[in-house]
Formats: C-alpha cells, structure tokens, sequence
C-alpha cells in the first residue's frame, strides 16, 4: 500500500513538471519598451538609474530603451558613464529631446549621439557642450584649451561610432555649436524627428542598429510600453550628488555642529547636524571639487566662529563671510554644467552670503547691548531682595531668595525664627546680612 502510494506520488511529479511550461519569456516581455527620463542636471544618480534600466531590458527581453531628454547638463564623469553603458547595452537604446521646448545641451548632447538611434521632438534644440571652467575671480569662461581638445575628440568618437559627422558633432564643443531639431535632422546628427512617442515608436518600427552582439531590426509595432523611474536609492543619490545642493548640506551640518556646541543637551543640532554634514560629504564626493574653495569655506567658518567668541565688531565677520562666499563659488570643477547653472550657483553664494551677514548682525547688535547694560551679578544683586527664614538665623542660619538657598546671617546678631520675613541688607562673598521684617514694615 506504501509502495503504490509512492509509485502514485512520482507519476503526479512527473506529470506536473510535463504540462508546467518551462520560464520562456512571456509575449507583454517580447514586446516591452522601457521609457526613462533624464529632466535635469546629470549626476551618479541618473547614471545609476539607466544602468538599471539597461539591465532591466537586458534581463526581461525588451525591444528597446527609449531615454527622454530635458537636461541643461551635468557632471563629466555621471555623462562619461552613461555612454559606456548605451555602448554595452544588448537591447536598443534610443535617446529622444522632448517634449516640445526641451533642450539637451551639454552633457545631454554627449548622450543623445551616444544613443543607438537618435531622434528629437519638433521645437527642441542641442549642442552647446564647450566645457566651462570658473576664474579665480568667480567669473564663468570657456575652459582651458586641454580640455576642450579632449572633449572635442570624444564627441568625434562618439558621433563616429553612431556614424553621425564627426566634425559637425566635434563643433558642439570646440565652437560651442547649437542646432535645432530641424538642422540636426537635416545635418545627420540625429535619426529621426518625431512629434510624440507615438509618432516615434512607428518610425523605430522595421529599422536597424548595431548593437553590441551585431546588427538587429526593431520591431516597436504594438509595443508595451513600461515607465521605469527613479528609486529611493537613485533618487537619493542624484540630489545629494548635485553640487548645489551638497554645498547646502554641508553648511547646514556645520552651523548646526557649531550651534549644538554652544548649546549642548538639545540632541536636535547635533543629529541633523551630522547627518547633514555626512550626506554632503558623500554628495562631494561625487563630483570634482576645487580643493582651495574648500580651504577657503573652512577659513570662512573658523572667522565666523572667532568673531562670535571674540567680537572685533565684525572685522573678522566680514572677512568670514566674504571667504564663504568665493569658497562657494569656486567649489564645484564641472565643465559641463551649461553657464546658466554657475549663474544660479552663484545667486546661491551670494544668498548664502546675505544670511550669514544677517546672523553677523544679530550677534553683533547682541554684544552691542550687552556692553550697554549694567552688570546682573556682584555684591548688589540681592540688596533690598526679600527672603524667607529657612533655618533659624542663631545668629547664622539658612534662608530662601528668589528660590535659592543662602547661606545668612542677622545683621544685629539677634535670633530670627524659622518662617520669619527678612530683607537682604547686603551679600559678603557667599553669605547675606538679612533684617527680619516687622508687620509694621510689611
């Protein structure tokens, strides 16, 4: 009975695994197109969320990645990453400026060339990608020849790759070239024009790309399309990673470092504090950075410190605070962020610089008033103050004065009882000379 139970059990096992299809992809998964979006600055963040995107594709068997672009620019290494990963996708990546007055400037123009195919809404425009470097007197300027040059040659190698003009793509940096979606589609720089993802999605239908295992068609008609956005993690990451924003974190952390050292036991300063420090830490981390801008931020900080402990009647405050501000300016070392990104760091700078002479202010119009005001402790403080009798005054004894315990005495030496009224006639070291008061007196 054991036996034919047995036997019974095995051929359902194997009955079960015969009928039970095998994991083949499923038709929603052959036919899935991933839809990303890149609508501001490129950070480590947007690397780490296209990564994902490409592996997601790869590992779900989708026709294609479409990347939507809106971006003024970006971090050098975020952008140099993202093309290495376009590079070694196995599924079809499309990089595509929409909606209708979007740009990709930039680090946006290193990606939409690297795309496998390229395409632009009617309205949008790209190029612009000459680096940026800041001078020594915080002003914004074409970068030094080296880096133009390499940058040059890497956007010719890109173009060259997707087999766009190589020079007309290499003038986007050398020459700080702009073209609209129209030139662009005309010059060979991208692939198609299309008015929606609609419109795009039925001209990517039966073309052709190169991929990294060989040359493949697309096959977009009566495709699922799949929003992928950011996680908590990549979200994390790109806001963190932005300069200025990391900038502000640290700040944050130190004024409130230095505010939970002068009033310790609230907790509150010294854990938003830290986290605010350690968040920008990691968040500079991520992109090149002036070590002097740092130096001078340091410096800034300390002076503030000083004039707070040892006020010079805001010498070393200004000084503070004008090192602040051309630390700020000069910190991020980022060739592609476009100059209208520097001009909104810099009005960053200069807000920052505002607060930290209305906090100068405030403590200076503090010490001002307390030099004005007469002294709230010394042999006086207590004169005329009334107490109660504690312990019998024989002729010393205890008594209780604006609900502290003193140390005191009868100043005619006569025994005052427990209870009893007293006036502080006058304090010697840390004892009082009290009086009892009559009823008469009262």
């Amino acid at each position: 009975m054991q036996m034919r139970r047995s036997l019974l059990c095995s051929l359902f096992t194997v009955l079960l695994f015969t009928i039970t299809p095998g994991p083949v992809p499923s038709a929603s998964q052959e036919s899935l197109i991933y839809i990303t979006r890149i609508n501001d600055t490129v950070t480590p963040g947007t690397a780490a969320y296209i990564d994902r995107a490409v592996e997601t594709a790869e590992s779900n068997q989708a026709r294609a990645v479409i990347i939507m672009l809106d971006t003024p620019g970006g971090l050098v290494s975020s952008t140099l990453d993202i093309v290495k990963i376009i590079n070694a996708s196995r599924v079809p990546v499309i990089t595509y400026v929409t909606p209708r007055g979007a740009i990709s400037a930039s680090a946006g123009t290193f990606i939409l060339l690297s795309g496998h195919l390229a395409a632009m809404a009617p309205g949008t425009t790209c190029g612009a990608a000459m680096p940026v470097r800041v001078s020594s007197l915080g002003k914004y300027q074409a970068a030094d020849e080296k880096t133009i040059n390499i940058m040059t040659e890497h956007m010719k190698s890109i173009a060259q790759q997707r087999n766009r003009p190589a020079d007309l793509a290499g003038s986007f940096v050398s020459d700080n070239l702009s073209l609209s979606n129209r030139d662009a589609f005309n010059r060979g720089i991208i692939d198609i024009e299309a008015s929606d993802l609609n419109d795009l999605i039925a001209m990517l239908n039966g073309r052709k790309v190169q991929i990294v295992d060989g040359e493949m068609v697309l096959q977009t008609a009566n495709a699922n399309f799949q929003n992928l956005n950011m996680n908590l993690k990549e979200s994390l990451i790109h806001g963190i990673s932005n300069p200025m924003l990391a900038m502000l974190l640290i700040l944050l952390g130190l004024y409130g470092l230095i505010f939970a050292f002068h009033s310790p036991g609230f907790l509150l300063p010294e854990i938003l504090g830290s986290i605010c420090l350690i968040l920008g830490l990691y968040g500079i981390g991520l992109f090149e950075i002036n070590l002097t801008a740092g130096l001078l931020i340091i410096l800034g900080l300390a002076l503030l410190i000083a004039e707070a402990h040892t006020p010079t009647w805001g010498i070393l405050g200004v000084g503070g605070i004008a090192s602040i501000i051309l630390g700020i300016v000069l910190f991020p070392v980022e060739p592609l962020l476009p100059f209208s990104w520097w001009s909104s760091f810099r009005t960053m700078a200069l807000g920052i610089g505002v607060i930290g002479a209305g906090l100068l202010l405030i403590i200076l119009r503090g010490v001002w008033k307390l030099r004005r005001s007469a002294p709230v402790h010394g042999e006086h403080e207590l004169n005329q103050q009334s107490g109660i009798v504690m312990q019998d005054l024989n002729p010393r004894g205890l008594v209780q004065v604006q609900g502290e315990i003193w140390r005191a005495s009868a100043e005619d030496e006569h025994t005052i009882p427990r209870g009893s009224p007293v006036k502080i006639i006058k304090k010697q070291g840390l004892e009082l000379k009290v009086e009892e008061v009559k009823p008469k007196d009262k």
